[in-house]
């Protein structure tokens, strides 16, 4: 038996996470009780797809849930003053009241340029790592710390300075965030070094107190490759995850405009992090500006994790546009965005690309090949096992061209195409007016028993998508050949 998804469920699919914030894990289990209610793609994708999340909020950190609650902070665009707010869900920041924990003084020391506020809970206290320069000299810029000992960051009551976080030399600091390992609480930070002709590299330490660090400072990274020194010579804004067994640290790189991007450090669990030779530097940037999606200069970013308490979530922030007037650091549309981080069967991670405005995010596997993908490749599509390219996966179901209860299938790095099938072959093609196109790139998703879909081309209803033998192409229904699973 089968049946085929409602206009009611497609749009509730659609818009759910956006307008809801609602979660879930998706994994085989889900697939076994025939019973059970159909998941949404916005439950299949995990994490809000509102964009921005936060407007004109670069930077942006937001914390794991602490009491049932999600903390965010970012740079406001008059580098003034550190803002916090929190909601019950990621999507709920959107609109959650933000509140001003603390401002700069008017005159001296932290009366310059206030950056990248990081707020992190640690023995039950609440401590906002910043950086900022002097009123004299904006451009000063070293770290400070400020804690509180009351229950909700917000209240700006319970904040107090603990003074500059002091590192082994005094110069250019900046982007300090903390993470604990293995018993161990380290300090990661961004910093202009002596006799070193970069902007600033990458040093971790180990830390004595909250505000304070100990022992020898290891410089782990530096600008040398092409994608790190454009405009600037930069490694900055580190952000930490621990998952299969590694460390990985990403960073940003070059300057702030649509040249900034990220790049990532790892390190194996049981290695010595204050040794350099444990961390390891992709040769390549991971996540940059594209320009399909329009989002340009991605970086500066955190993780965070969904309301499942499974899903990894990327929170970086990225400009709508290439072109600015004057000082891109003093452009103030670099706003707050997130994501779903993605994972490799061998354990390291997916970022793709900034994935733009939008519905849910799906990606498509046979049902009798559950480890491989429906891909695009030289915009034909095909099936392929372990695909490390995320972005040719991705696909978005949207009110489709033929109208009624079709659906048609968006690309998401190439977001003006769509899955179109013509005399058999299945590719993504940009949109064409036409009753012709309508019917070659809509379908009809039927759902199976088994928790499946199979794709029913609207223009030929007598013929679905289907996987046979690592081909894909189209043809009648024949079970599990015509049955992909969503994920």
């Amino acid at each position: 038996m089968r049946y085929s998804m409602s206009r009611r469920t497609l749009l509730r699919g659609g818009l759910g996470v956006a307008a809801t914030g609602m979660v879930a894990g998706l994994s085989s289990a889900a697939f076994a009780d025939p019973k059970a209610p159909a998941r949404t793609d916005a439950e299949v994708y995990g994490v809000p797809t509102v964009d921005p999340l936060v407007e004109r909020r670069a930077d942006p950190f937001i914390t794991h849930p602490v009491d049932g609650m999600y903390y965010f902070t970012g740079s406001v665009p008059e580098y003034d003053r550190i803002v916090v707010r929190g909601a019950a869900t990621i999507a709920g920041l959107t609109t959650a009241t933000e509140s001003v924990i603390w401002r700069r003084p008017t005159s001296g020391r932290m009366g310059g340029h206030i950056w990248a506020p990081e707020l992190h809970r640690i023995d039950g206290r609440w401590y906002m790592y910043f950086a900022a320069g002097d009123s004299d000299n904006v451009f000063r810029i070293r770290m400070y710390v400020l804690e509180s000992a009351l229950a909700d960051p917000r209240d700006p009551a319970g904040w107090q300075l603990r003074g500059q976080l002091v590192t082994e030399w005094d110069g250019f600091a900046l982007d300090a965030t903390t993470f604990a390992h293995r018993g161990r609480r380290y300090l990661v930070w961004a910093q202009s070094e002596p006799e070193i002709a970069v902007n600033s590299s990458l040093y971790i330490a180990e830390m004595n107190t909250p505000w304070s660090v100990t022992g020898k400072t290891i410089r782990i990274a530096t600008p040398t490759r092409s994608w790190e020194i454009q405009g600037f010579a930069v490694n900055e804004g580190p952000a930490v995850i621990v998952r299969n067994g590694r460390v990985f640290m990403t960073f940003s790189a070059s300057a702030t405009d649509a040249r900034y991007g990220m790049g990532l450090l790892t390190a194996d669990a049981n290695a010595n992090l204050l040794d350099w030779r444990s961390w390891v530097k992709t040769p390549d940037p991971v996540f940059v500006t594209n320009e399909q999606t329009k989002r340009y200069g991605p970086g500066h970013n955190s993780f965070t994790v969904a309301e499942d308490g499974v899903t990894d979530v990327l929170v970086y922030h990225a400009r709508d546009y290439r072109n600015i007037t004057g000082d891109p650091l003093y452009d103030p549309n670099r706003h707050a965005r997130v994501q779903k981080l993605y994972w490799h069967a061998d354990g390291t991670p997916m970022f793709g690309v900034p994935v733009g405005a939008g519905g849910p995010i799906v990606r498509l596997s046979p049902f009798t090949e559950r480890r491989s993908f429906v891909r695009h490749y030289a915009y034909l599509l095909r099936v392929d096992p372990d695909v490390r390219e995320l972005d040719d996966t991705q696909f978005r179901f949207v009110a489709g061209f033929a109208g009624g209860d079709t659906e048609s299938i968006q690309s998401v790095n190439y977001p003006d195409r769509y899955v179109r099938v013509v005399d058999g072959v299945v590719r993504i093609d940009p949109v064409q007016g036409g009753s012709g196109y309508a019917g070659e790139a809509s379908f009809r998703r039927v759902l199976r028993p088994n928790g499946g879909v199979s794709l029913q081309l609207a223009g030929a209803p007598g013929s679905y998508l289907r996987h046979r033998r690592g081909v894909l192409g189209v043809g009648a229904d024949h079970g599990n050949e015509a049955t992909f699973l969503l994920s």
